[in-house]
């Protein structure tokens, strides 16, 4: 009952509702409130002395009607809260400001307490005067008794989630933003809470992911659901990666509208790294049986094969029959097949002999580079980026080069339509951690070599099984399955390793760690010092035709000048990019695949602005400048050119020929500095 209809229906009061019939609404109300027993309804006089009494009253404090009526209403409050005057300060306050509410402790008549909602209003007649008030209390004890349990378990989950910093603990709102963080959380992410809360949850969260919507689909899958689960590279605040565990559940609330999303995220990189080294030791642990195997295996066959060969050939001594000689021809044939199969077995098994030598391996690259364009095929396009100050390396040349025809040969098929095939040499100083990830080699220099497909890619199913003898992806009869297995037991052999790299619908690449030669002959090719001052500078040779490459780079090394090498202006400009600044781009200018020299020349002028442009073409100038916007700017050297030529053309870039005049097959601009040329 509220405080106006008190005020309106006390016995204080004379007014009476019109029209109320046989029953006056004094008499309604106070039916109305005996009626009620959930609440406390009685009166007091000006002094707080009860006047009236409800059941509800006596349900709730214990009296009876009796007990109470002309007693002071202070009994109903704590000795300590009498002891404070609150009583007295109730009634004052109801009577100043027309309303007095609070929640506390009340007594009841056997002395047991209650947690009591108060509230007070004063009754004045129609003159403004007191002529009491009217209390209501509603006993609440067991409502507070459940908001204190929700409290002390919120403190209580609260206090768990502060004392785990093994998980990363926090919410998210409707908004997909933070709104708790937990230490856990700063722990994993780095971020300090203050740093972190409203701030959208997807910065956690790779680039690579980001810009595939992976937040957004993890969300929508929490909201779908209910819960989202998962494991995935996530970004700590310094840009460290982790691998981690993610729990993402959707909260509702009363209505089953979403308002947010708890997220639990653990670190398991840890656990990760410990899979994949028991990973590796069953792979190398299984690689090392299986050689074992087939070691024995074709160490038997081959004396089977030594003993059918020797007979078969003793034959052919003992007989003229040509039909007979041709059947033991084919028989012959046959043999000598099984004897190359042994010996691929015998290289995986690492029971060769190998016959190392102290070599560039650019130089094996190069020599073997025809055979292996014609390997790759028409519609394969081979680009070669080598490393112009590779170590040497102790390898066997024959095997090395078996390996690598091997690598384009399996490249060419998951590339039916055709694409691109990149040689790269590099060299590389492993630490501890890259020579562990590797397996079984020791930390150290090492020259890698990695051939590059955009094939088709494999399945880490296949990537697991590749290196494995016999096992093929291949049609019947397109493949023994031994390629791989040949060329990595060749480079473990040689105290190296193999890393196979692959993703579907990307492409493939393999890459050969060879250990940097120690040997007297690779100390003196390549000290361990920077080039000396008597360099010329450093020249980026671009050329389309090997020989002409091959010579080319030949020359300008014999003029003093450091090389780098490409065969197109695509490899040209990651050499560039890569490189430190080279000082001078010699370029020829029609090249069949890609960008024109002209076109590259600028192209690299824009990477690096001070590099210096020496052209070379074999068309007459006058359609060089129709063409293929060659101007009076650009220098140019006609092909066939002669050394001094080259010589001359390279001397003029640095200014030793500025008062000279040019050499037959040789052109030069006067302003040679002007950034406009090439």
């Amino acid at each position: 009952m509220s405080a106006s209809e008190f005020d309106q229906n006390t016995p204080g009061r004379e007014t009476a509702a019109r029209n109320a019939g046989p029953t006056s609404a004094d008499d309604q109300y106070r039916r109305l409130v005996q009626s009620i027993t959930e609440y406390a309804i009685y009166m007091l006089d000006p002094t707080g002395i009860v006047t009236s009494w409800n059941p509800g009253a006596e349900h709730a404090n214990g009296y009876t009607e009796a007990d109470i009526i002309g007693r002071n209403f202070a009994q109903f409050f704590t000795a300590e809260d009498q002891a404070r005057g609150r009583p007295a300060e109730a009634l004052a306050i109801a009577r100043s400001t027309a309303r007095f509410e609070a929640e506390s402790w009340r007594v009841r008549k056997d002395g047991s307490g209650f947690w009591a909602c108060v509230v007070i209003h004063p009754i004045r007649d129609e003159n403004g005067g007191l002529l009491g008030f009217a209390n209501i209390t509603r006993d609440m004890t067991k409502a507070r008794a459940a908001q204190e349990a929700l409290q002390a378990s919120e403190q209580h989950l609260r206090l768990l989630t502060e004392s785990i910093v093994d998980y990363a603990i926090f919410t998210l709102d409707a908004a997909d933003v933070v709104t708790s963080w937990n230490p856990g959380a700063e722990r994993a992410k780095r971020y300090a809470r203050a740093e972190i809360i409203g701030q959208h949850f997807s910065r956690f969260f790779t680039a690579d992911d980001q810009s595939s919507g992976r937040p957004a689909h993890a969300l929508a899958v929490a909201r779908a659901t209910g819960r989202f689960e998962d494991e995935g590279w996530r970004v700590r605040k310094d840009g460290a990666r982790f691998w981690a565990s993610v729990v993402i559940d959707a909260m509702r609330d009363e209505n089953g509208q979403i308002v947010g999303f708890a997220k639990v995220t653990r670190d398991i990189s840890d656990k990760r790294a410990l899979a994949e080294a028991k990973e590796q030791l069953h792979q190398a642990q299984k690689m090392e049986t299986v050689g074992q195997l087939t070691g024995g295996v074709a160490h038997d066959f081959n004396n089977l094969l030594t003993a059918v060969m020797g007979s078969l050939e003793l034959v052919a001594r003992l007989v003229d029959d040509d039909k007979a000689l041709g059947l033991i021809a084919t028989a012959q044939r046959a043999a000598g097949r099984g004897a190359k199969l042994t010996s691929q077995l015998l290289a995986f098994s690492r029971r060769q002999i190998l016959s190392p030598q102290t070599s560039n391996v650019n130089d094996l690259v190069v020599a073997f580079e025809s055979l292996l364009r014609r390997a790759g095929g028409e519609a394969v396009s081979l680009r070669l980026n080598l490393d112009s100050r590779l170590w040497l390396s102790d390898v066997d040349q024959a095997q090395f080069q078996s390996a690598l025809l091997n690598f384009v040969v399996n490249a060419r098929d998951p590339m039916p339509k055709g694409g691109t095939l990149t040689i790269e040499t590099r060299n590389a100083m492993l630490d501890s951690a890259a020579a562990a990830e590797l397996t079984e080699i020791v930390p150290g220099p090492f020259v890698v070599v990695t051939v590059r497909d955009t094939g088709e890619g494999m399945t880490p199913e296949v990537m697991n099984r590749a290196v494995e003898p016999f096992y093929t992806t291949k049609d019947v009869g397109r493949g023994s399955g031994l390629g791989l297995s040949q060329a990595y037991g060749f480079v473990r052999q040689s105290n190296g390793q193999m890393k196979i790299e692959s993703q579907v619908g990307i492409g493939t690449s393999i890459s050969l760690y060879l250990p940097r030669s120690t040997s007297a002959k690779a100390a003196e090719a390549e000290p361990d010092r920077p080039p000396t001052e008597t360099s010329r500078g450093t020249v980026l040779v671009v050329e389309d035709d090997p020989d002409v490459l091959e010579i080319a780079a030949a020359a300008v090394k014999s003029f003093g000048y450091e090389v780098h090498l490409a065969q197109d202006a695509e490899t040209a400009l990651t050499i560039l990019q890569r490189e430190p600044p080279i000082d001078c781009l010699f370029t020829d200018v029609v090249m069949p695949r890609g960008m024109n020299g002209v076109e590259l020349a600028r192209e690299a002028r824009r990477l690096q602005p001070t590099l210096r442009i020496l052209l070379a073409s074999g068309y007459p100038r006058k359609a060089l400048e129709e063409h293929e916007g060659v101007n009076d700017k650009m220098v140019l050297i006609t092909k066939p050119y002669t050394l001094s030529a080259l010589n001359e053309g390279l001397r003029a870039k640095y200014g030793d020929l500025a008062n000279a005049a040019p050499a037959s097959g040789y052109s030069v601009a006067a302003s040679w500095g002007s950034r406009d040329h090439g």
